[in-house]
């Protein structure tokens, strides 16, 4: 009910003196596909989220393999390493960024010991808010890439070995397709975690760097326009289910190679 309310909203109109006023209007959609400083926040969003999500999947898939082929006994030690960050806030962990790449922080300082003259100028980038939303969602990517290689049987990976395929080519060929479902699901949940977040781009974009999440605060708390702010929520609903849409083909097109 809440949610069909807030549809309800984005087609009124706002106006200043009676803030929101009774309308059936298809204003604040065009307003958002057709302006371009609209358009380049949609940019920014789908820009940062997907950049986000490569990175932690370049630096993921390592973790989530050497998981899966470990037989340590301090495997389960390993696995609670990896989630133990998800219970520390997002606000929290990107504020320990900001003492990171900040002006005259960490990277500052290790720039000018090897000789860099001035600041990096790494704060209040796409580059920090693409490096501080990885951090945040790496796990979930880590995890399901350990699942879905832990769900092949290593039966399968001898038996290509056994037949003549270098372990490498056993791997991508025989365990990598089988897994795939897994890791798939894995990285759309992260791609929709980056898509919607809100604390980091806020701290460590700043005031000029934006993104829909803060974009639909500002709108709705700050300055009391909830016809549009519904409007970008709705937006930013369509982008995920076009997410959601294309993984769906792709992971039945993976079952289907795979089987």
């Amino acid at each position: 009910m809440p949610f069909a309310y807030l549809f309800r909203i984005s087609f009124n109109e706002f106006r200043p003196a009676l803030f929101m006023v009774e309308a059936l209007t298809l204003a604040n959609y065009t307003k958002i596909l057709t302006e371009p400083y609209w358009m380049m926040v949609m940019a920014n969003t789908l820009s940062t989220s997907l950049a986000s999500t490569l990175v932690c999947m370049l630096l993921a898939f390592p973790i989530g393999l050497m998981l899966a082929r470990s037989r340590s006994r301090f495997k389960s030690l390993l696995v609670m390493i990896i989630v133990i960050p998800l219970f520390i806030g997002s606000a929290v962990r990107a504020s320990g960024w900001v003492g990171l790449l900040g002006y005259g922080g960490i990277a500052d300082t290790l720039a000018k010991v090897i000789g860099a003259d001035g600041s990096l100028g790494l704060m209040f980038t796409q580059f920090a808010v693409i490096i501080g939303t990885a951090s945040v969602v790496i796990p979930y990517i880590a995890l399901s890439v350990q699942a879905g290689i832990e769900g092949v049987p290593p039966d399968l990976e001898s038996a290509a070995q056994s037949l003549g395929a270098t372990p490498s080519k056993a791997f991508i060929q025989t365990v990598l397709p089988l897994a795939a479902p897994s890791i798939l699901s894995g990285t759309v949940l992260v791609f929709i975690l980056c898509v919607n977040s809100f604390a980091t781009p806020v701290l460590l974009g700043g005031p000029r760097f934006k993104m829909m999440g803060p974009a639909i605060y500002d709108q709705i708390a700050g300055k009391s326009n909830w016809p549009f702010g519904a409007a970008l929520c709705f937006v930013l609903v369509c982008m995920t289910l076009a997410t959601l849409s294309l993984a769906f083909v792709a992971r039945r097109l993976f079952f289907r190679r795979s089987f």
